[in-house]
């Protein structure tokens, strides 16, 4: 389980392509503390350390860790995220007693939204997310959602005629400085999960509880 937080942002420094893709992403975690067979939130899709270690870069020893993807990861998650020097947001799993600053996060990715707009206002920017008609009725106003794993209030929801949702959000400096969604761009695809409490009930829904 996760909170949204993003306490790091990783960079893909190596992929390679096999059984299931391997993944080496550099961190400012102390690796010395993460554990083979921990859970670490990459851009919001929860995945298993299977690696680890400390290499000495340009700016002195600096560590990193490898997580391998399988097809269904790939296939559930944002075009081109994967891809070598992309950057990640990280967050690693929550322990008991630990602040929960954002909302409860699984790091399973329900679907992919793209970003549609993003406007300047004032010190933040409104980013428009367009989320698909699988995820619509499941986003509110006020409501909490994780974009690319940052926990993020939803301000407002404009449906659209094919089934869309139009989602708002505004993205205050300090998110933009801590996060990649200073990358936010027109057109972009972004890893959506829905509240926990709304994957719930659309359950009991659709059983008719």
């Amino acid at each position: 389980m996760f909170t949204g937080i993003i306490t790091d942002i990783g960079t893909i420094r190596s992929r390679e392509d096999r059984g299931d893709t391997r993944l080496v992403i550099d961190t400012a975690y102390d690796v010395g503390s993460v554990d083979i067979g921990a859970s670490i939130a990459c851009s919001g899709a929860c995945l298993t350390v299977v690696e680890k270690g400390v290499y000495d870069g340009s700016n002195g020893p600096a560590g990193w860790f490898a997580i391998d993807a399988s097809g269904e990861t790939l296939a559930r998650t944002a075009p081109g995220m994967w891809d070598e020097g992309r950057r990640l947001n990280l967050e690693r799993a929550l322990r008991i007693g630990d602040e929960l600053g954002g909302h409860i996060v699984t790091g399973h990715v329900d679907d992919i939204g793209r970003i549609v707009s993003v406007e300047p206002v004032g010190d933040s920017v409104t980013v428009t997310v367009a989320a698909p008609a699988s995820l619509a009725p499941h986003i509110a106003p006020k409501g909490s959602i994780t974009v690319d794993g940052v926990s993020l209030t939803v301000n407002e929801v404009t449906d659209q005629p094919d089934g869309e949702a139009h989602f708002t959000l505004n993205i205050i400096p300090h998110t933009q400085e801590m996060t990649t969604l200073n990358e936010a761009a027109a057109g972009r695809p972004v890893n959506l999960e829905i509240d926990i409490l709304a994957r719930y009930l659309a359950r009991m829904q659709a059983r008719g509880v």
